[in-house]
């Protein structure tokens, strides 16, 4: 593999990697509720993960060569990835609701919109007049 292929390789894995893992982190500022918090970080850990984990591979395969040793860890680096992210959002998603944390009332489509029982669901954009 020359120098210039690897090299814009690593970069578009890279950077396309980062900016998923940036712009997931932005969106979580701007969602009100847990349960889209985890919605909005699947992107991340779904393929801006995975992404940074082939960048690397790449950059593995331009200096040290093929071996079937990093290609097998690179796999399994990214089937871990893909399978620990989607059952731990099912699983904090899961905690949230169990927990009696309230939905945002303007989330579509929100199956979960009454809070339960007991708890206070104030809007933060209701106006104090």
């Amino acid at each position: 593999m020359n120098e210039a292929l690897a090299t814009t390789l690593v970069g578009i894995f890279g950077i396309t990697g980062s900016l998923l893992l940036l712009g997931s982190a932005l969106a979580m500022f701007r969602v009100r509720d847990a349960l889209s918090r985890i919605n909005v970080f699947s992107p991340a850990t779904g393929l801006g993960m995975p992404f940074i984990v082939i960048a690397a591979f790449i950059y593995d395969l331009y200096s040290s060569g093929f071996s079937w040793s990093s290609l097998f860890m690179a796999v399994i680096a990214v089937l871990c990835l893909i399978i620990v992210s989607s059952v731990a959002s099912n699983t904090l998603a899961r905690s949230a609701v169990l927990s009696g944390q309230p939905v945002f009332r303007k989330t579509s489509p929100n199956r979960l919109a009454a809070p339960p029982e007991g708890v206070a669901d104030i809007d933060p954009d209701a106006k104090d007049s």
